[in-house]
């Protein structure tokens, strides 16, 4: 019964955070004016609020709450490791190196969507690094080890980045961006995801069967059918699609793809399948939630919604080793 309802449940508990971020914010304005002026507004102050900056912030939530939480599903799955998450291959640190660079050498500055093209470019890059160092018969452990050094490579130029940079305003805006935000968020950002986002999800989506035939060994699964070249290309340029461009318009915000997968295994029968849009729906409520707190905990001030993900993330996971170990002894 409890598998049952978890889908519907989440759905639920979707919609009503993603109707609350809507609503709540600096601006204090009631819910019957936010409602008409959402819905049939005709350009006064309440109306341009909703429709161009709760809106696009809402909807974005919900998409980089997916992206991390399928990507994060489908990479444990794959690597049948827990500890998996979208990071480990370096999708996210390189897409913030490569808004990084935007920043420092000014590109950023030349139109409203540079930074997050160049995010995309970074990560695009990741990917073809990863595909090359891998090779088309590499393992998950050779996967694992080559997303590990585009990882430290990402990073080790994104300090270098920041310690050569003359402009102490750009270090500035550097930082506070690979922080994570949702703030200041248009359509434009929306739209310029999506694409992106929803190639990713296609991808990922189709990987459930040969998720679950990969339980029980690689040979079982290629006796089964599975193409494990195939099944480990849908997994990383699905990851890398989504969770690129989840990082080129939000930052980077960490624990959704770690934590979530975690927290929803048991109620799918630890069946990674079933995990893969339980996780997506799951992340999208998570990141819904932590937006909606960095609008309560400090109104005044711009607390970045990736630093809240890891002063609850890091808390939670914790939690969940303790309960693995209580199991386990």
């Amino acid at each position: 019964m409890t598998r049952r309802l978890l889908m519907p449940g989440l759905v639920a508990l979707v919609l009503v955070l993603f109707t609350l971020s809507l609503l709540i914010g600096p601006a204090g304005f009631g819910l019957g004016d936010s409602l008409r002026a959402l819905v049939g507004g005709q350009g006064d102050a309440v109306t341009l609020v909703m429709r161009e900056i709760r809106l696009p912030r809402a909807i974005l939530a919900v998409m980089v709450g997916v992206s991390l939480g399928l990507s994060g599903a489908a990479l444990q799955g794959y690597l049948r490791n827990p500890l998996a998450e979208p990071g480990l291959i370096g999708v996210s640190g390189s897409a913030a190196l490569g808004a990084v660079i935007a920043l420092q050498t000014g590109f950023a500055t030349l139109f409203a969507l540079a930074l997050p093209l160049a995010a995309l470019i970074g990560a695009l890059i990741a990917v073809m690094l990863i595909l090359l160092l891998a090779g088309p018969r590499g393992g998950s452990i050779t996967l694992i080890l080559a997303g590990i050094a585009i990882s430290a490579l990402a990073g080790a130029l994104t300090s270098l980045a920041l310690n050569l940079s003359p402009n102490p305003f750009a270090v500035s805006e550097t930082v506070f961006w690979m922080l994570g935000s949702l703030s200041d968020r248009s359509f434009a950002h929306v739209w310029i995801a999506l694409p992106f986002m929803a190639v990713g999800w296609l991808l990922l989506s189709l990987t459930g069967r040969g998720l679950e035939a990969l339980t029980l060994g690689e040979d079982a699964a290629q006796a089964m059918g599975i193409d494990l070249r195939l099944l480990r290309l849908s997994v990383v340029l699905g990851t890398a699609a989504s969770v690129g461009a989840a990082t080129a318009v939000a930052g980077a915000i960490g624990f959704v793809g770690l934590v979530v997968p975690h927290i929803l295994r048991p109620f799918v029968g630890a069946r990674p399948g079933r995990l893969l849009w339980a996780s997506a729906l799951g992340g999208a409520a998570m990141v819904l939630a932590a937006d909606i707190a960095v609008r309560l905990v400090l109104p005044d001030r711009d607390l970045k919604l990736g630093v809240l993900m890891a002063i609850v993330g890091a808390p939670l996971f914790l939690h969940l080793i303790y309960k693995t170990r209580r199991a386990m002894a």
